[in-house]
């Protein structure tokens, strides 16, 4: 099947008629995790997942979702409704339980009170140290980050409270059919600022105006989100496309910084 970065992905028949999902991938390849983040969200949000029927490191097991559908305007206002009212799930603290794992790369979460603190820590400073170790990020660019993730203040403010997040929701983490939303897959689940999320989905243009337009009737999108705060939060995602991929997320990341002064 399509997709596949982190691991190979088949359509699987059973002799019964069923069809499933299964995942394949190498020792480390994170399907443990996946399947477990899965799991947390079927029992503790509305969201539409698969249902996970076996996972363990390389192998994970899920229901087949209808798919195929495209993202229109009614699947967006739909998708706009499971979003915003999984962003309205809170805990105390930003992090989460466990360490979790996006595109396959470690993602701790460790549990923090404070935001800030913790996306400077545990998602700017953690994931470019992954892109310099890997050879994929520059010495210079790694202390240009390090720079800017000690004046996340000037930018940023504590949000309210945390927010759960699906952590990865770019379009083809996103399934449709009919013009509604039938699955949300490979998550990255964690307590956030719910506006990393939204950023997130601006960055391959996931989602229009008819999500955000329908997500401000349920949570309100502050002033100087589109203008700022989306291309600093979009950091992250693009530190986590240089470790994996390298090359031009490279010079992504060089232009927000030099947006920000750094």
């Amino acid at each position: 099947m399509g997709g596949g970065c982190v691991s190979d992905v088949y359509k699987v028949g059973l002799s019964d008629g069923t069809s499933l999902v299964a995942k394949a991938g190498d020792t480390g390849s994170g399907l443990e995790l996946e399947g477990s983040m899965l799991g947390y969200l079927a029992d503790h949000t509305q969201l539409p997942v698969p249902d996970v029927i076996h996972c363990a490191d390389t192998l994970l097991l899920m229901t087949l979702l209808p798919s195929g559908g495209s993202l229109n305007g009614a699947a967006q206002v739909h998708a706009a409704d499971l979003v915003a009212a999984l962003h309205d799930i809170s805990a105390d603290n930003f992090g989460f339980d466990i360490d979790t794992v996006i595109g396959g790369l470690h993602q701790p979460n460790r549990q923090s009170g404070s935001w800030l603190e913790f996306f400077a820590r545990y998602r700017l400073i953690e994931m470019a140290r992954q892109g310099l170790d890997a050879g994929r990020l520059p010495g210079a660019m790694m202390k240009r980050v390090e720079a800017f993730a000690d004046q996340l203040d000037r930018w940023l403010k504590e949000p309210q409270r945390p927010s759960l997040i699906h952590g990865d929701m770019w379009g083809g983490n996103v399934l449709a059919a009919d013009g509604r939303i039938t699955g949300f897959i490979d998550p990255a689940i964690y307590f956030a600022d719910p506006e990393i999320e939204l950023a997130f989905t601006t960055l391959f243009s996931t989602y229009d105006d008819a999500f955000f337009s329908r997500y401000r009737e349920h949570r309100p999108i502050q002033p100087g989100f589109f203008e700022e705060r989306r291309d600093l939060y979009n950091l992250y995602p693009l530190l986590v496309h240089v470790r994996l991929f390298g090359g031009s997320y490279v010079a992504s990341v060089d232009g927000i910084l030099r947006k920000f002064g750094f």
